[in-house]
């Protein structure tokens, strides 16, 4: 085979390769795309089978979420605890994981490998399975629908898969620039914010956003745990199914905008994301 034809087969491979992750990706765009849409419809378009692409657009299904509709409930209150928990518990968890990061891998301490794997030991228990201890310390302790105890557990969720990923990312810090520091005197907290944190901000902006959306989308404690003081955005969502039927142009205008801050933060975030995530896939 010619230098030629080895050529023409990687552009094919590469073209193939470029296809399929278009495919893929429009794939899992579709039902996005499509809940946008819907949400747009009015419920009879919405309700009809197939669905109608060409149906006149509306807002009504907005206007119906933000209570505007005359019989709707606010959902400003669930977002704003959304708001509280992910950002509180994001925070408290880039608060912990740079620390232990920095401890696991600039300035290993003894058996590291086995305090790795005990932090991802806590993440292969089912959530359902501590459901029932949890709900009984919180009862007992009075934390119940607070949206106080949901930023303890969103912490606690977190900040294993927090500490495992800035682990990679503080890896890829030059010792140097940690020596010459250490030369000048520098303690640790000044290391950490001034040293570290710039070189590794990428990872931490990556870190920050895997956490506020595992926050964010979190259904099952805050269903459980909460109720109407406390309730989360998801938790509104599932309420939005009762017994009078599924209005699906709602629904899918609640989860559009639902949907929104994730969005939101994932494109402002996106270079830094990528940055991030090769920062710590690479050595």
């Amino acid at each position: 085979m010619t230098r030629g034809d080895r050529r023409g087969g990687r552009r094919v491979r590469g073209a193939a390769l470029g296809l399929l992750a278009w495919l893929c990706g429009i794939a899992f765009f579709l039902p996005v795309a499509w809940m946008v849409l819907t949400s747009f419809h009015r419920e009879t378009d919405a309700a009809t089978n197939p669905p109608s692409l060409a149906a006149p657009l509306t807002l009504h299904g907005y206007r119906e979420f933000f209570g505007l509709g005359g019989a709707g409930v606010s959902p400003w209150p669930p977002l704003l605890n959304s708001l509280t928990a992910s950002v509180a518990s994001t925070l408290l968890v880039l608060a912990l994981a740079v620390p232990a990061a920095y401890a696991l891998s600039i300035r290993p301490v003894r058996k590291w490998r086995d305090v790795l794997f005990f932090f991802l030991s806590t993440k292969m228990l089912p959530l359902v399975a501590g459901l029932l201890p949890v709900y009984l310390v919180a009862q007992n302790t009075r934390m119940l629908d607070s949206i106080w105890l949901l930023v303890v557990l969103y912490t606690s969720m977190n900040l294993p898969i927090a500490v495992w990923m800035m682990r990679s990312f503080l890896a890829e810090v030059p010792m140097e620039m940690l020596e010459a520091a250490s030369i000048d005197g520098a303690g640790l907290p000044t290391t950490l914010v001034r040293i570290v944190a710039p070189v590794a901000l990428p990872g931490i902006a990556a870190t920050a956003l895997i956490s506020f959306i595992f926050s964010w989308n979190e259904l099952l404690f805050a269903r459980v745990l909460t109720g109407i003081v406390a309730g989360t955005s998801p938790v509104f969502l599932t309420g939005l199914v009762t017994s009078q039927g599924l209005f699906l142009a709602k629904v899918c205008a609640a989860a559009t905008v639902v949907s929104l801050p994730v969005l939101v933060a994932g494109f402002a975030a996106q270079d830094k994301l990528v940055q991030g995530l090769s920062l710590g896939a690479v050595k």
